[in-house]
């Protein structure tokens, strides 16, 4: 488990409760069929999806949910876009805690909110965007005796960073480059806080650039201010004005890295290629780091030769209708041996 492992570069005591479902170590896939399709050598896709309840927010939830605990909280609560609620659910369903989590309305997608609903949340649906929820629940965790488990809660971003100490223990040493998405900017933050410490602690003796990338229609990085209204087929990073922003934009920086911004056009093509060149299905949000490299390497700006590593933040099953939509229901064929070679054209 990530406690065992990580011990030295986690915030426990021996009283933290050793709660787990199992997440971390999750696979590092070569993708050269990809790399070679967006033109560059080595590309390595990290498959958070693998985690327990299918998205990186296992990471740091466990952390967050054991640190609240230790602390005799009975209840968290969460704003969620879809994959925060699903995690902060299932953790305090096995700490035996309550969970509310707060969402848009319309703005999830149906297997997380599948996920939150069988995990026994209390689920309260609001008119209004993530900002808004988030805001929400940052006032009542203030006002009342419930802890706050989005990624303004540093044990969050604490436990994600674990991600980075895998990717760089797998490798044997660092990518010369990290290709994400950027939603609420907490991801972003923790990588770079992981090799950070990780180059601080002597593991490693470089950092690697963050590339980060939004989508085009919820870029308040990006465009330098916050987007009332944010859209775009991405439905994680649907957020227009990102909790942890200033310190996406310290890992930008201090990496020499950039935070740009990608179609949802473009989102889908790598979305579709990772399935079909790679076999791996992820939530369109997660293709947008893979989005955002075959842009630079398009343009000339991604080193050809250079080692990359592309987070994969969910599981495709996460959202699944987009993927339905995107195919035509096959017309059934007549279970004869002579119509089913006609089909295949044998």
């Amino acid at each position: 488990m990530l406690f065992d492992r990580y011990r030295a570069f986690l915030p426990l005591s021996e009283h933290t409760p050793a709660l787990t479902l199992g997440e971390g170590d999750t696979p590092l896939v070569a993708a050269p069929r990809l790399a070679s399709a967006i033109g560059v050598r080595e590309l390595f896709l990290k498959y958070e999806g693998a985690n327990p309840t299918g998205s990186f927010k296992d990471r740091g939830m466990v952390v967050a949910v054991a640190k609240a605990m230790e602390a005799g909280a009975t209840s968290v609560i969460c704003a969620s876009t879809g994959n925060t609620s699903a995690s902060a659910a299932a953790y305090a369903a096995h700490a035996g805690i309550e969970s509310i989590v707060v969402v848009p309305a319309g703005k999830i997608a149906l297997g997380k909110l599948a996920q939150a609903l069988m995990y026994g949340a209390r689920l309260l649906v609001i008119d209004g965007n993530f900002d808004a929820a988030l805001h929400i629940v940052r006032e009542l965790s203030d006002e009342f005796p419930v802890t706050l488990v989005n990624s303004v809660n540093p044990h969050r971003l604490e436990g994600q960073a674990t991600a980075a100490y895998e990717i760089c223990d797998t490798l044997g040493g660092p990518p010369d480059a990290l290709c994400l998405p950027v939603g609420n900017a907490g991801n972003i933050t923790a990588y770079w806080l992981g090799f950070r410490r990780y180059h601080e602690a002597g593991r490693i003796d470089r950092l690697p650039k963050m590339l980060g990338f939004q989508a085009a229609g919820a870029a308040p990085i990006v465009l330098g201010h916050p987007v009332e209204h944010p859209e775009t087929i991405a439905t994680a990073i649907r957020i227009g004005n990102p909790a942890s922003w200033c310190y996406a934009l310290d890992a930008r920086d201090q990496s020499g890295g950039l935070i740009e911004m990608v179609t949802d056009e473009q989102i889908l093509q790598s979305w579709r290629d990772l399935a079909r060149l790679e076999g791996v299905f992820v939530e369109p949000a997660s293709a947008a780091g893979v989005a955002g490299l075959r842009m630079l390497a398009s343009q000339g700006r991604a080193e050809p030769d250079a080692r990359y590593v592309a987070v994969l933040t969910g599981h495709g099953l996460k959202d699944p209708g987009l993927a339905v939509e995107q195919f035509a229901a096959p017309a059934p064929v007549k279970a004869e041996m002579s119509a089913i070679l006609g089909w295949l054209g044998w």
